[in-house]
């Protein structure tokens, strides 16, 4: 199935490990110019060379989605560089398992603001796209009870229904917003991969509740954004797609 991305110019924040270097990855495959960014220049200057090798144009950055101004910048920047701005994809998270007063300072302003900061400066030019579409990453662990109350937890919900909001206000304007909520999702030096070799039985408790019996992978993460993303999803809009392998039992109607 050709998902029309071909030649669409897209901007992926925390784009360099994980979910987002998968994510980054097919929309090159797809043949999407791309604009990344992490807070670690080795890891920028890799994630270039190797996505620019695949025939696409790609700029990266040092970026702490955290500073308003420099992020903001960023994406202006950007955005001029690769000519638009179809696609944006605000990815970086804190993270979970705090749940202290600097756990929900942490996560308000990477996930949430960093979200909604990047949504603004990205607005010029998703405006004057054809096919623009924004895709937050949100998680299960924020539409059904996981683990423990934490800040990502809630801040996570509030990204969701911030999300879908937009997609109401956006639509009349032709911007798509959408969210992908994964579940588990096992990388190489990850948290689950951290959790799996010393929380054990937490892990395998987790496992037991996935059907297939297996966590999720960043490539199957990447294959539902850059769907959502695309002109092949052009009717989807306002949806939280969950992808979790069927971890959460609720029933969506």
């Amino acid at each position: 199935m050709d998902l029309g991305l071909s030649g669409k110019k897209a901007l992926v924040t925390g784009s360099t490990r994980g979910i987002g270097r998968a994510i980054v990855n097919l929309l090159a495959d797809e043949g999407v110019d791309l604009a990344i960014c992490s807070r670690n220049q080795e890891q920028v200057d890799e994630a270039v060379a190797d996505l620019s090798a695949k025939g696409v144009k790609v700029t990266g950055a040092v970026v702490d989605v955290a500073d308003k101004d420099s992020y903001q910048a960023w994406i202006k920047s950007a955005g001029e560089e690769l000519g638009g701005i179809d696609i944006f994809v605000p990815n970086v998270s804190a993270g979970g398992g705090s749940v202290d007063e600097q756990g929900w300072t942490n996560n308000f302003n990477i996930d949430l603001l960093g979200t909604t900061r990047g949504i603004e400066a990205a607005m010029p030019f998703l405006e004057k796209s054809d096919a623009a579409s924004i895709v937050v990453i949100g998680s299960i662990a924020a539409v059904e009870e996981f683990a423990a109350p934490q800040t990502y937890n809630a801040i996570k919900g509030a990204v969701i229904i911030h999300a879908q909001q937009l997609a109401l206000a956006l639509g009349g304007q032709g911007i798509r917003v959408n969210c992908v909520s994964p579940g588990p999702v096992f990388v190489e030096g990850g948290d689950w991969d951290f959790i799996k070799n010393n929380m054990p039985d937490f892990y395998n408790a987790t496992l037991a509740k996935i059907p297939r019996g297996a966590l999720g992978t960043p490539e199957e993460v990447a294959n539902a954004v850059a769907f959502l993303a695309s002109p092949a999803a052009s009717l989807v809009t306002g949806v939280n797609l969950v992808a979790d392998g069927g971890h959460t039992k609720r029933v969506q109607l």
